[in-house]
């Protein structure tokens, strides 16, 4: 097919097929979260909750120097289609299984589809919008993936009380579907792409991580670390605040996200990236002092309110910047750096929560304060930046990509 052309517009046809198969995307493997935790404890699995998230971001990490040179290599499509693929296959085999065992192996195996999804994604959306507008195109991607992510957890929670938790896994798997039939009409827009050949899995030294990109990453861990903690706890915090429906404080945080992605990336792409970060990390900051503070469901709801509104400001700016940091050439491994950051911070946010909190829910709070702290120490990071030589590679990898255009 045809590579769609490069211009002003950014509302093109690919860019909003994309958008929509992306918000099925992050709709099918959102939908099933707040229902796992039970799950597994159903399973007689308590003591492994935190390996839930763990174990998913694990393999989504561990594949991201995979995707990211596929991506640069065999093409953006099929990268994505695989990444879908894993969706669709987990939603049919999580209820075939029925040990603790099969069901971490699963998750293990659920990993893949973030791990390639949305390195490809990210990669197609700079290949095909203008290189001043990337702030805002990532911001609309974002705000597609928090629609469908949104509006699948309290539906899923409903499926598991109105028929059982096998029709939540069946229908998060028919999303997928249906997110992957919206991408056989993309065009591809790698130029000069190559036939898959096995050749391709050889990962070599220079294909794990962008050097460029370590800023990035180093940001994105800590910042990250708190959402690994707010995944894993926030079902149990629910219930000790009985706010109802474990999903709710899921939709509030990402449509609180939504309502920020938008003007985020605009304005991150006039003032610069570092000022927008640092701004989106004050509000993460307080976001966890209201968690560790959370007395009532009303004082939970608005702790995750403020969550999304740093994240919906925060993960535009963070993608646009790491696209900025990169070599052009080579965005497919930039991006996969920034992702294998996402998913060291998550993951570590999810085992360490695991691990102290445990069956002592009186230890939430404590979690809370930790992730807050590692918010500080990425401000502090940011702050230091802005005063050394990393900057100064900041804006000459930044000037370069401006110049390749």
């Amino acid at each position: 097919m045809q590579t769609p052309p490069v211009t002003s517009r950014l509302y093109s046809t690919p860019f909003l097929m994309l958008c929509l198969s992306h918000a099925l995307f992050a709709g099918s493997f959102n939908m099933i979260l707040p229902e796992l935790p039970n799950y597994l404890r159903s399973m007689g699995g308590a003591h492994y909750i935190g390996l839930i998230l763990a174990l998913f971001t694990f393999t989504a990490g561990v594949s991201r120097p995979f995707s990211g040179k596929l991506t640069d290599t065999i093409g953006r499509i099929p990268v994505m289609y695989f990444g879908v693929f894993a969706c669709i296959a987990c939603g049919v085999l999580y209820p075939l299984v029925h040990t603790v065992a099969g069901f971490l192996f699963i998750r293990l195996i659920h990993g893949f589809s973030t791990g390639f999804k949305p390195t490809a994604s990210a990669a197609y959306v700079a290949d095909i919008v203008p290189w001043n507008r990337r702030g805002e195109a990532m911001g609309i991607m974002g705000i597609s993936s928090s629609v469908g992510s949104s509006a699948t957890p309290p539906i899923g929670s409903w499926m598991v009380q109105a028929f059982g938790i096998n029709i939540m896994f069946y229908f998060s798997s028919f999303l997928a579907l249906l997110s992957m039939l919206i991408l056989i009409n993309l065009p591809e827009t790698l130029g000069g792409k190559e036939s898959f050949r096995f050749s391709h899995l050889k990962v070599k030294k220079e294909d794990l991580f962008d050097p460029l990109a370590l800023p990035a990453a180093i940001v994105m861990i800590c910042c990250y670390f708190s959402y690994g903690v707010l995944l894993t706890l926030a079902p149990d915090l629910s219930d000790r605040l009985q706010a109802g429906n474990r999903g709710v404080y899921f939709t509030l945080f990402t449509l609180s996200s939504i309502s920020t992605r938008f003007f985020a990336g605009r304005i991150a792409d006039r003032i610069g990236r570092v000022p927008v970060l640092k701004f989106s990390i004050y509000i993460m900051i307080l976001s966890m002092l209201v968690f560790a503070h959370s007395v009532s469901p009303a004082w939970f709801y608005w702790a995750s309110i403020l969550f999304g509104l740093g994240v919906g400001i925060y993960f535009p700016t963070i993608s646009a910047w790491t696209i900025d940091l990169g070599d052009p050439a080579k965005r497919g491994r930039a991006l996969a750096t920034m992702y294998i950051a996402l998913e060291i911070g998550i993951g570590g946010g999810a085992l360490f929560a695991g691990f102290l909190t445990g069956a002592h829910i009186d230890r939430i709070p404590y979690m809370f304060y930790i992730s807050g702290a590692m918010c500080a120490f990425a401000m502090i990071y940011l702050y230091r930046l802005d005063r050394g030589s990393l900057y100064g590679l900041y804006r000459q990898s930044r000037n370069k990509s401006i110049m390749d255009k």
